[in-house]
């Protein structure tokens, strides 16, 4: 006997450990090696498919007598009918089944199968129309109308069913039998396709009072829009004007308030304009743009204004476009003042119509508009509204009070202390000069230079005064602009060129000089470049030589030693002197990278790769090697790329080994080399 513990009475004689399914234990791959031979998925596939047995199929049987045939339909009903026991609600073996009989010429028992399944699901459209269409393609005529009879009354919502029933019966020429079955189909208020099928049926037959008469209890059970249209199409192609009139307006009179009225009467104004009714037409659509909301209006008002641009006069088409955006653009600022966008597009309206009156009452709503908040960005888009409206009134209105009124308030507006704009205060003194008025320019640039300097209100204020050939004024703006920003290097070099210009060489020399002398500059590398072309232009070579000199002092930049040795190379008259001035310039230059600047190998190798070029175009005069041995070897060597996770990888760049290096190392190699030896007969004696 099996213990308690093994032991369980369900079991009978078995205990727990004899029906434990034992897995077998995974086995452990020891060579993880890839194997020589690779399959791949798609090889794996490819077998299984070649290796795949061919299905068993049944022979084919050949039928010789009327026994065998009685034996094969005895053994097919009998599978139909086990298989419709097991699986009664699946419609296909039925519709199989039936179409097995039908194969077979038994249209009795086919028709039996039909029935059986209709008894199944009569709700099923699928069955009705293959029962019908058997009985059809078989020729039984009355078994075809007395199942589609049954179809339409137990499934009067099918419209395919309608449709084949009706379509049966104007093929067979019954055409009172097809209009009695749309009689019938229409007491069920079917949809509008239904309806407008009647229509065309009777229209086949030449019937228009009877497709007329169709129209009217169309309507009267579809009233919409699209309904009363047809109708009045229908009239208006049978020539009755009177009658499609007629139909136009009843159906104002039902559906003014529709949501689709703008259609209805968009088509009415159509109509009567295809009538030569210019009036008429005109007057329906005003009568509906009076009663349709706005929003809902769009296509009608552009049909207006086509209208109108057609058959109206100026005044009336202008009210029509501007009527319409007008009161677009009234809706959007009312429902956002900020919105300057919207505003700009208002007043563009406006004065396309050319009223003063209302393009100064919208520029005036429109400027009374101020940002909420003090900071730039939100002022930029609002101050076109005060040029434009200055350049409205000087230009098109040509108020000159009104224009300084308009740049008046607007400078006043502005918060100078915090931002403000060179554009209006440039824009103002303009105008001034445009009238001819200078000191009022002066004035305005006066102020702006006292309220809010900025760089370009200081050059388009030297700008102007050198037109009218002020030099004191020039020079008295380029102090004032360099008391204001005395880093500014092109104020400074503009100032010199001014000099420069009115043959001042002191006086250019000496601004050049406070000029460098600046504590911060924003662009020293051009000033430098504007003094020493200066000093070459002026042809004082020692003046340059010395500018170089002090610029060296101040930066070693490897362009400044590069323009120094070619300055150099072209400042005498005697070419081997010029020569023999650039080496020294280069070997200087060169001393400097090899003894203080080691680490910047690049610039030392681009250094002798411009000494190199101009060694060559010296020609006969000059001597490449005193160059070429000081040329280093480029070695591309790669360095570790680090990153917040760790080593990244390597990153390969060139180094360049010059030749002393080159020395340097080997000579490292031979130190170490007799250090070994001593090292090694330092043992051996010990020993």
């Amino acid at each position: 006997m099996a213990s308690n513990k093994d032991g369980d009475p369900s079991l009978g004689y078995l205990t727990r450990k004899d029906i434990e399914v034992k897995l077998p234990r995974p086995t452990r791959v020891k060579n993880k090696t890839p194997a020589p031979i690779q399959i791949t998925a798609e090889q794996i596939l490819r077998e299984a498919r070649e290796r795949q047995e061919a299905d068993i199929r049944p022979p084919k049987q050949k039928i010789t007598d009327s026994t065998e045939l009685g034996d094969y339909r005895l053994r097919k009903r009998k599978e139909f009918e086990d298989l419709i026991r097991r699986v009664r609600w699946n419609i296909s073996v039925w519709i199989k089944y039936a179409q097995w009989e039908e194969s077979q010429k038994d249209f009795n028992r086919a028709r039996s199968v039909w029935e059986r399944a209709l008894e199944v699901d009569y709700r099923n459209h699928t069955l009705w129309l293959k029962y019908a269409e058997v009985e059809m393609k078989n020729k039984f005529i009355n078994h075809a109308r007395n199942v589609w009879d049954r179809a339409v009354t137990l499934l009067p919502r099918v419209d395919q069913l309608w449709y084949k029933y009706i379509h049966m019966e104007e093929m067979l020429g019954n055409v009172a039998g097809a209009r009695q079955i749309f009689e019938r189909w229409m007491g069920w208020m079917p949809d509008q396709q239904g309806w407008l099928s009647y229509i065309k049926f009777e229209l086949r037959y030449n019937e228009v009072e009877r497709a007329r008469g169709i129209f009217e209890r169309f309507v009267q059970c579809h009233p919409k829009v699209s309904a009363w249209i047809r109708y009045a199409k229908f009239e208006m192609k049978n020539g009755e004007v009177a009658r499609a009139r007629n139909v136009y307006e009843m159906a104002v009179q039902k559906l003014a308030d529709d949501e689709e009225a703008e259609m209805l009467f968009v088509a009415f104004a159509e109509f009567e304009e295809k009538c030569k009714e210019t009036e008429r037409a005109r007057c329906i659509y005003k009568f509906a743009l009076d009663h349709i909301p706005k929003g809902r209006a769009e296509d009608l008002y552009r049909k207006f204004v086509a209208f109108e641009k057609q058959y109206g006069d100026k005044e009336g088409i202008e009210d029509a476009i501007v009527g319409k955006r007008r009161f677009q653009y009234e809706d959007e600022v009312r429902k956002n003042p900020l919105n300057y966008d919207a505003w700009f597009d208002y007043i563009r309206l406006e004065e396309s119509v050319t009223n003063k009156g209302r393009i100064r009452e919208v520029y005036e709503r429109a400027i009374a508009n101020v940002p909420p908040a003090q900071e730039k960005r939100y002022w930029q888009r609002y101050i076109y509204l005060w040029i434009n409206y200055a350049l409205y009134e000087e230009l098109d209105a040509e108020d000159v009070e009104r224009t300084q009124e308009v740049y008046r308030e607007c400078l006043n507006l502005i918060p100078h202390e915090k931002f403000s704009f060179a554009k209006i205060w440039l824009l103002a003194a303009q105008f001034e000069i445009r009238q001819l008025n200078l000191n009022g320019a002066r004035q305005v640039l006066g102020n702006a230079i006292g309220k809010a300097p900025k760089d370009k209100i200081f050059k388009k204020y030297i700008e102007i005064e050198m037109q009218l050939g002020n030099i004191d004024r020039c020079r008295k703006l380029y102090e004032k602009y360099l008391e204001w920003s005395p880093e500014n290097c092109y104020a400074w070099s503009k100032y010199a060129e001014l000099e420069r210009s009115l043959s001042e060489t002191e006086r250019a020399r000496s601004i050049f000089e406070l000029a460098i002398a600046q504590p911060a500059l924003d662009m020293p590398e051009l000033l430098w470049k504007a003094y020493i072309d200066f000093e070459i232009s002026e042809g004082e070579y020692d003046r340059t030589r010395e500018l170089y000199e002090r610029l060296l002092d101040r930066t070693k930049h490897l362009k400044v030693w590069i323009s120094c040795a070619k300055f150099e190379a072209t400042a005498m008259e005697e070419q081997k002197l010029c020569i023999q001035n650039a080496r020294r310039v280069f070997e200087k230059a060169l001393n400097y990278f090899r003894m203080s600047a080691p680490e910047l190998k690049e610039e030392r190798a681009m250094l002798l790769d411009e000494w190199l070029d101009m060694e060559r175009s010296f020609g006969q005069l000059g001597d490449v090697s005193l160059v070429e041995p000081k040329l280093p070897k480029k070695l591309k060597k790669r360095k570790q790329i680090a990153s917040e996770d760790g080593l990244a990888g390597y990153e390969e760049y060139i180094d360049y080994v010059f030749p002393e290096e080159a020395h340097a190392h080997n000579l490292k190699i031979l130190e170490k080399a007799r250090e070994w030896k001593r090292q090694r007969l330092a043992s051996g004696a010990d020993d």
